[in-house]
């Protein structure tokens, strides 16, 4: 007896798999979509940050899709008897879900966020500034994409609807599901391992993807015993990004009064030459500080920390901003000078460059080798300027000295306290926190302090030192001769500074 298969099966076995081709095409489309994400974000520059990447990218775009595909489209298929409605109702949901991600990933390259409710607010805002020119022609030009996007769709639809018994014959739904699987699991298995690690160049692309939840070392590995949380939560509280690419500076607006009488001149060393003693300069004798730190790794880093009062690892945020130390005395009518025979890291500083030889009144600040500072100094003090000398760093550890003929009172500095203590000098008593993450070593109010080196976070509190790497791991050191120090780790100061130190950034 020959049982044949009902005609309505017929037509939702056909259905069915008329669907699953329609969303492997799909799946293609969004992964192409998706690509934009990818090339707005850095690259993780390792091997296994760009496995995770691969992984991720195929895996995370091909599930949702697939998803979309089984929650809207797939319960059609066995729900309704005609094929041209269900056609129809797939090109809309399919059309809708790709310009949503297609939407999402123009925001993510703008701005580095997703759509959200935490961004209703930059949403409205981007839709007031891109919609208040042409009103009605904007809205009428994207319901035309959005036509032409959705006759497409149909278009794929039926194609595929009319070539279906020829592409089942290809026996590709294995190798295929396989592929995706894989890439899948793959991305939160090795998710798991770097999180555990505190990986950075993994870790890092959490927020790349819409609606990515990776699974996390605390809530796999943990269940297991094969994760010290302890360990894992002291890490993770001493982790950053030192890619920060959106800065607010300052954080908030600095308003303060600048004494035109004053005449000051800044001079900062820019190599590691040996110098005389500074102490004593044209008889006039200079107060002298042994522990400051000129941590930055580059010269343009140290002009940077110089100039705008935190260190360099918001150089490249800081491409588009004036500094405050430069622009607030200026705009108070006072001359202000800047003296460098290095390239300047931003453009917007050049106008601010004069020749050495110019002896103006007012704000000079010196970017000098050691060789020419003493006499640089001599001039300085025959005119009645205040002076600071930052010297350059003499070892490894970037300690050098600090000489001023104004009454510095703290036994750590950094570059970072530059900028916030010439400003007190000249009169300005605006919060040092608006606009820098160092100190006025006039008056200082912290007994340790926080700088960069590289992408390390450099903590320096009662004769230690503290290297936090971005993943969370650190070393400790004693500040005197250098050595590993087998202290404990403190913790709470930790977090405290790393947090005081990347408050200006923006969190995407």
């Amino acid at each position: 007896m020959i049982l044949a298969e009902s005609p309505r099966r017929q037509r939702v076995t056909k259905l069915v798999n008329w669907g699953h081709w329609f969303a492997l095409a799909n799946i293609v489309i969004a992964i192409v979509i998706a690509s934009i994400f990818v090339f707005s974000s850095p690259m993780p520059g390792t091997g296994v940050g760009t496995l995770y990447l691969l992984a991720n990218w195929f895996g995370h775009i091909g599930f949702m899709t697939f998803f979309g595909f089984v929650i809207f489209i797939l319960p059609l298929c066995y729900l309704v008897n005609n094929p041209s409605i269900i056609k129809a109702s797939a090109s809309v949901i399919a059309a809708s879900g790709l310009a949503l991600l297609a939407f999402d990933a123009l925001l993510f390259n703008r701005t580095g966020f997703h759509i959200s409710f935490y961004a209703a607010d930059l949403l409205r805002n981007e839709a007031q500034n891109k919609m208040d020119i042409g009103s009605w022609q904007q809205w009428a030009f994207l319901l035309l994409l959005f036509v032409v996007w959705f006759s497409f769709q149909l278009v794929l639809a039926n194609a595929i609807w009319k070539r279906i018994d020829k592409l089942t014959k290809h026996r590709v739904g294995v190798p295929v599901t396989t592929f995706f699987v894989t890439c899948f699991v793959t991305s939160h298995a090795v998710h798991v391992w770097a999180d555990a690690r505190l990986y950075q160049p993994i870790i890092k692309q959490d927020n790349m993807f819409p609606l990515s939840y990776p699974a996390t070392a605390k809530t796999t590995m943990s269940r297991y015993g094969l994760l010290d949380l302890a360990a894992y939560e002291e890490r993770k509280q001493l982790q950053f990004n030192p890619d920060i690419h959106s800065i607010t500076y300052p954080a908030e607006p600095v308003y303060c009064s600048i004494d035109n009488s004053k005449n000051l001149t800044v001079v900062v060393q820019v190599d590691d030459s040996p110098l005389p003693d500074l102490s004593k300069i044209n008889g006039v004798t200079l107060n002298t500080m042994a522990n400051y730190y000129a941590t930055a790794s580059t010269l343009q880093g140290l002009i940077t920390a110089t100039l705008f009062g935190v260190p360099e690892i918001y150089q490249e945020a800081l491409s588009q901003k004036r500094p405050v130390l430069l622009a607030l005395p200026l705009g108070s009518g006072m001359p202000v000078s800047v003296h460098s025979d290095i390239e300047l890291p931003f453009k917007q500083l050049a106008g601010y460059l004069q020749p050495l030889t110019n002896n103006h009144d007012g704000l000079h600040i010196a970017f000098l080798k050691g060789s020419d500072i003493q006499e640089y100094a001599t001039n300085t003090l025959k005119r009645n300027h205040d002076i600071i000398i930052a010297s350059g760093s003499t070892d490894t550890s970037g300690k050098g000295k600090l000489y001023s003929t104004l009454d510095i009172s703290t036994k750590l500095a950094s570059t970072e306290d530059l900028a916030p203590t010439i400003l007190n000098a000249l009169g300005c008593s605006a919060p040092a926190t608006f606009y820098s993450t160092g100190q006025n070593l006039l008056s200082p109010t912290r007994a340790w302090l926080v700088t960069t080196s590289g992408e390390r976070i450099v903590v320096l509190n009662e004769n230690k030192r503290t290297d936090v790497l971005s993943n969370g791991s650190y070393e400790i050191s004693d500040i005197q001769t250098g050595k590993r120090s087998k202290d404990t780790l403190n913790v709470d100061l930790l977090s405290q500074a790393i947090k005081h130190l990347t408050r200006f950034s923006k969190q995407t």
